[in-house]
Parts: C-alpha cells; sequence; structure tokens
C-alpha cells in the first residue's frame, strides 16, 4: 500500500464505519492533534531553558525541566502514533505496488488485524502499567506517575476506535461497495 494511498484510504459510497463512529472519530482527531501541538509547545520550553542554562549564567540550571521535557515528549510521540493509525500512516510498509481497491482492502484488514492486536497489547499492559504507578509520584516534579502512564493504554483504546473505522471501510469495500473518490 502507498503512502499516498494509506494516508487518504478509500472510503466507500455505501456501508463502512457507522455514520457515529466516523464522526466521534473525527472530532476525538481533532482534539489529539490540539494536545499533540500543546504538547509539543510545551516541550519546547523546557528544552530550551535546559540548553540555554548550559551555555549562559544568566539562567540557572533547572532540575526539573528534564522531567518535564520527558513527560512532554512521551505524550507528543502517544498522541502521534494515536494520529498516525487514523491516518493510516503508521504501521505502512510499501511493499505492494498500486493495488486494486479490493486487493487494497485486503491488505487493510491484514495489516489493521496486526493494528487492533498492538492496541489490545497497549491497553491490557498499558493499564497493569498505570496501575503500577497510581501510588508512585515523579522524583522532581511530583507529579503522579499514573498520569503519564496512561498514555499508554489510552493510546490502545484510541488505536482501537480508529482502526475499527478503517476497517469497517475496509469490509465494506470487500462486500461491494465502490470506493468513493
Amino acid at each position: 500500500m502507498s503512502g499516498e494511498a494509506a494516508a487518504a484510504p478509500a472510503r466507500p459510497a455505501a456501508g463502512g464505519a457507522p455514520g457515529a463512529l466516523r464522526a466521534a472519530n473525527r472530532l476525538l482527531a481533532r482534539g489529539i492533534a490540539f494536545l499533540l501541538i500543546v504538547a509539543v509547545a510545551v516541550l519546547v520550553v523546557p528544552v530550551s531553558l535546559q540548553i540555554f542554562s548550559r551555555y549562559t549564567d544568566a539562567i540557572p540550571a533547572y532540575i526539573w525541566t528534564e522531567e518535564l521535557a520527558r513527560f512532554c515528549l512521551v505524550y507528543a510521540v502517544m498522541l502521534g502514533a494515536m494520529l498516525a493509525v487514523r491516518e493510516g500512516t503508521h504501521f505502512t510498509v510499501d511493499v505492494f505496488p498500486r493495488l486494486p481497491p479490493r486487493a487494497e482492502a485486503v491488505v487493510e484488514l491484514v495489516s489493521g488485524a496486526f493494528v487492533v492486536l498492538f492496541a489490545l497489547v497497549f491497553l491490557w499492559w498499558g493499564w497493569e502499567f498505570t496501575e503500577f504507578a497510581i501510588y508512585r509520584i515523579s522524583e522532581l516534579a511530583e507529579l503522579p506517575l499514573w498520569l503519564i502512564h496512561m498514555a499508554w493504554p489510552i493510546a490502545g483504546l484510541v488505536w482501537l476506535l480508529f482502526q475499527a473505522e478503517r476497517m469497517a471501510d475496509a469490509a465494506a469495500v470487500l462486500r461491494g461497495g465502490s470506493a468513493a473518490a
């Protein structure tokens, strides 16, 4: 599947993902995109402070900046991964030439099964990872660690929602729905 085809998956004219799921996913993706922008913008602040404090005495070397940068990076990566699954670009490898719609739908369903498997792993063990951190706090900023660890099960859940839409669309193509432009 080419990167261009993965970025703009064929949407069946009839059938496919239920309208409510599609609308909810669209709204969720917008919220995630906003949070991603915020996470990256916040990430710039502690990283900039770290860099400037290394090369000048005008800014003290804050210890908490490393921890905040790490937490923002975790969320930026997980939020970006969520959006990449929505757009079909995260787990894409260009192995096949441009395929006909039905063959592309089969590839989408097979690769989607692996995405679902990874999503379930992130959801299940991410929840255990979060439970492990329920009563723990970060060393420097004293933030509850479960807030950071929650990124894993949330990513798994969001991947399941986004992949359900993609797989429903692919199944509709296999049932005979024609791909919309």
